[in-house]
């Protein structure tokens, strides 16, 4: 069987704090500990989304020129692959640098804290 172990405060002194005390910590604050730093931009990552979109950018015309016969019909069975890798790298490009320039901007709603960053 288990005993508990009993403990007694009795010789611990403490007092509410008055009005006044209260009123003292609370000036303590300020609205500049609230207030956010300004974000540093993320090189990297910028230089990987702006990459990701132009080669996106490049399969996706080629891969089109290819559905539209302006290319020879011997290189027809690369057509979907290319549309297909276009659109996986131009999607998360595109919306990476929308949101690198709204936040460049200074569009309410974004910032550079948005972007993943590559260490």
């Amino acid at each position: 069987m288990s005993r508990r172990r009993v403990t007694t405060f009795n010789n611990i002194n403490y007092q509410k704090l008055s009005n006044e005390d209260r009123e003292s910590r609370d000036s303590e604050f300020t609205d500049a500990q609230f207030e956010s730093p300004p974000s540093e931009i993320p090189w990297k990552a910028l230089i990987l989304a702006f990459l990701l979109c132009v080669g996106g950018t490049v399969l996706l015309v080629m891969g089109s020129l290819l559905v539209s016969g302006y290319f020879g019909v011997k290189y027809s069975d690369r057509t979907w692959p290319l549309i297909i890798m276009g659109m996986i790298m131009f999607l998360p490009g595109a919306y990476h640098v929308r949101i690198a320039y709204c936040a460049y901007r200074q569009y309410p709603g974004y910032s550079f804290d948005d972007i993943p960053e590559f260490s």
